[in-house]
C-alpha cells in the first residue's frame, strides 16, 4: 500500500468546516429534511464498524499466510480501527456527560 501525503489546502479545509478564508462562518440556509445529528452519528458508527471489520479481515488473512496481504497494511488498518473506536467512545462519553449536566440543571 503506497501512502502519499497531499499538500494542505487551507481554503478547502475552511470551506469543509463551513468557514470562509477569514475564519467567519459562511451564511447557509438549512434545508428542510437535511442530515440530522442522529444521521451523522449513525453514519460515523457505520464507518467505524466497517473499519473494524476490515481490520479483522486483514488480520485473518495475515494469520492464514495470504501473500497478497502485508503485515504493514494490516497494522495500519488495525490502528485506524482503534483510533476510530476511541474517538467514538470519547464522543459517547461527552454526550453522556452533557446529558447528565442538563438533567442536573435547576429550572
Amino acid at each position: 500500500m503506497d501512502l502519499k501525503l497531499k499538500p494542505f489546502d487551507f481554503a478547502q479545509a475552511a470551506a469543509r468546516a463551513g468557514l470562509g478564508v477569514n475564519g467567519q462562518p459562511l451564511a447557509k440556509t438549512r434545508e428542510v429534511g437535511g442530515a440530522s445529528f442522529g444521521d451523522a452519528m449513525a453514519q460515523a458508527m457505520k464507518s467505524v464498524t466497517a473499519s473494524q471489520n476490515e481490520a479483522s479481515r486483514l488480520q485473518r488473512e495475515v494469520q492464514l499466510d495470504n501473500p497478497t496481504v502485508s503485515l504493514e497494511e494490516t497494522m495500519v488498518a488495525m490502528q485506524k480501527a482503534q483510533l476510530g473506536f476511541q474517538a467514538t467512545l470519547q464522543v459517547r462519553n461527552r454526550l453522556v456527560s452533557a446529558y447528565s449536566e442538563i438533567m442536573n440543571m435547576q429550572v
